[in-house]
């Protein structure tokens, strides 16, 4: 489904990504991990259209999409949970979801797709109604990820939609997630939590530096000892 190929990216006069290289197939949950500033947010991003890469190839379904605008990727079936969830705190809950659904011909449907994310996250039908900035740092992550369903994605970029929410609440979003993947979206996940991330995923890839490091199954990278010691604080 996704096939990332030597990517490069700069913010600036400052090279973010130096060779990145990743693919995931239809129907997986993939994992990006590695330490603060390794280049994973810039992955998503550059996949999403939001960096335009210097080189490399990022092909969608078969399609190349480097460069193309966010819409258009949305459109395609892309859609991001970005960090910090980014909602207009000022609007409601079902304005911000609806908000996923802005572009012409996602409009069709629309009750049945809130109905989905309702089913997914029973307090947000509830406070529906209500400010998103007035809820807790977890239902707001439930917005941000029923936002980007809003979009009916096939391909679902997760960019640390743990990150600010308490522990009693991440095993239900971890949930909600397992039951969108249960549906057949694919899903690539950026999580800080190693051993939550790889309870999570069926493989994941390490980036060091801007570049791809290791790729393998939860099994093979517990068992690398330079992923144990740099990760999991393994002798």
């Amino acid at each position: 489904m996704l096939a990332v190929s030597h990517l490069v990216v700069d913010h600036g006069k400052m090279r973010a990504l130096w060779d990145v290289s990743l693919s995931v197939e239809a129907g997986e949950k993939v994992g990006l991990l590695g330490a603060n500033g390794a280049g994973k947010s810039t992955t998503v991003g550059a996949i999403m259209g939001l960096f335009p890469p210097q080189s490399g190839e990022i092909r969608f379904e078969g399609q190349s999409i480097a460069g193309r605008a966010p819409a258009e990727n949305v459109a395609r079936g892309i859609a991001l949970v970005p960090e910090g969830r980014r909602l207009f705190p000022e609007m409601t809950v079902g304005e911000n979801l609806e908000m996923g659904a802005y572009l012409r011909p996602l409009r069709g449907g629309l009750d049945t797709r809130l109905g989905f994310v309702f089913d997914l996250f029973p307090i947000l039908k509830e406070k529906a109604a209500q400010p998103a900035g007035e809820l807790s740092g977890g239902q707001q992550q439930m917005v941000a990820i029923g936002r980007a369903l809003m979009s009916e994605p096939r391909l679902l970029l997760l960019d640390e939609p743990f990150l600010g929410v308490a522990p009693l609440v991440i095993e239900d979003v971890m949930n909600a997630l397992r039951r969108v993947a249960a549906t057949g979206v694919t899903i690539l996940l950026i999580e800080q939590n190693i051993h939550r991330a790889l309870d999570f995923v069926d493989r994941a890839y390490v980036i060091e530096n801007g570049r791809t490091a290791l790729e393998g199954t939860r099994e093979s990278l517990i068992g690398d000892a330079d992923f144990g010691s740099k990760f999991l604080g393994l002798e």
